[in-house]
């Protein structure tokens, strides 16, 4: 725009005028120089203020001893010369307040060094320097900032890093808060060094909860918890600061043992991991053996209880028998006194094997094993499948001979039978 100005008024500043170097042309023309000639200055700035003053409405005679000095000047000209220039000026002015604000981020406007609002994405405008300035804060990028470490996690700050347990244990823990802007205006001014103030917050945060649980905790299955109560207890101190920062996420980076000590610690960990070793074999054992101790006492127990019912139970039935009986054995003694011998004769001839039979030719008595009897009956029924067809008669009379019977006298026995016949016959008359 300024060489735009220059071109109107007629000022060429170009090595390539051929008046460069020559004078003016109202200047004697005996005077020329020679092309070697540094170019005259003085005559230039001459030259420059002619046209300056004609533009200007301003005109000369061309004549003087004053070498055209001499103007008369036109005022109205004069005033629209310099409302021309005051209007390019002022548009230049204005339309340097234009600014453009990318999708995520966030204009705030300060009037005189004053906040004053706050302008979305797209193209805004406001009044240009040194009335109103602007400074664009991007909300939506995630930002990072490292406690314990910087860059890499080998590159390690002791001084943050190491901190104290409940149990007076020391830990290194080095992890990292990724953070987002919700509110512009108080990122850029409740605070001044905003990454800085961050790192404390976190430091102090974490040297709490640490400090407040045991060191297995934290190295093990608390990681998650202490990550999770750090960012909780960052996001109220930063609301008490004022910040304009919501904690997106802490992730533990590293968590362990001073290197000073690491090998002792390694040394404790395996320990203990062989303590609570034998401590589940011997839960697992107790498990297997106690269960079956119970279920085998229950066993017992339900064995006792179905003992001692059956016992009472068979003895309260015995003795309502027995009264049964000794009722019936009142009304009619003899019957129910033959009753009571039969049914005992049966009972013992049926656990028996050998059988007594009396006969009333004589005084003998024929034995008969039946055990032997019964064995050879199942001998015999195994070789069926060789023997055929055998006649009953021979059959009868190898039976006769596998049967050996024993004659036994007893008068004493036949002659206690006689009077047991013959009281019975007495007591039914």
């Amino acid at each position: 725009m300024i060489g735009s100005f220059l071109k109107r008024i007629g000022v060429t500043l170009s090595l390539n005028d051929p008046q460069w170097g020559r004078g003016s042309k109202n200047s004697n023309q005996d005077d020329k120089k020679s092309p070697d000639t540094p170019p005259d200055l003085e005559q230039i700035w001459k030259d420059l203020n002619q046209r300056l003053n004609r533009f200007l409405g301003q005109k000369g005679d061309g004549s003087g001893g004053n070498g055209g000095n001499n103007f008369n000047s036109d005022p109205v000209s004069a005033k629209l010369g310099v409302g021309a220039i005051l209007l390019v000026f002022l548009f230049v002015w204005l339309v340097s307040g234009v600014f453009i604000v990318q999708e995520g981020q966030t204009a705030v406007i300060t009037t005189f060094g004053k906040y004053t609002h706050v302008t979305g994405a797209g193209m805004n405008w406001r009044w240009p320097y040194p009335i109103q300035n602007h400074e664009i804060v991007d909300v939506s990028q995630v930002r990072t900032v490292e406690v314990g470490y910087r860059s890499n996690v080998k590159n390690k700050q002791a001084r943050e890093s190491l901190m104290l347990t409940d149990d007076e244990n020391i830990v290194d823990i080095q992890f990292a808060v990724q953070y987002k802007l919700k509110d512009a205006v108080d990122w850029l001014y409740s605070n001044r060094d905003q990454d800085e103030m961050i790192r404390q917050v976190a430091e102090t945060a974490i040297r709490e909860i640490v400090g407040k649980s045991k060191m297995d905790f934290v190295l093990y299955e608390g990681r998650e918890k202490v990550a999770s109560d750090v960012g909780a207890l960052m996001e109220q101190i930063l609301n008490r600061y004022k910040a304009g920062v919501q904690i997106a996420n802490v992730t533990m980076q590293g968590v362990q043992p001073p290197e000073q000590v690491q090998a002792a610690f390694d040394d404790a960990v395996k320990a203990g991991q062989d303590k609570e070793r034998q401590k589940n074999e011997g839960q697992a054992y107790a498990n297997d053996v106690i269960p079956k101790a119970r279920g085998e006492a229950s066993r017992l127990l339900q064995e006792a209880e179905g003992y001692k019912s059956r016992v009472v139970s068979n003895a309260e039935g015995n003795a309502s028998r027995f009264k049964q009986v000794l009722n019936e054995y009142q009304k009619a003694p003899v019957v129910t006194r033959d009753r009571m011998y039969l049914e005992t004769m049966q009972q013992i001839f049926a656990s028996t094997s050998k059988v007594m039979m009396d006969t009333k030719s004589g005084n003998n008595m024929v034995y008969l094993p039946l055990d032997k009897v019964m064995s050879q009956n199942e001998a015999a029924s195994a070789k069926s499948n060789v023997a055929t067809q055998v006649p009953a008669a021979v059959q009868s009379s190898v039976l006769n001979e596998q049967i050996p019977t024993i004659e036994m006298r007893s008068n004493k026995d036949e002659n206690r039978s006689r009077e047991i016949r013959d009281s019975r016959d007495r007591e039914v008359r």
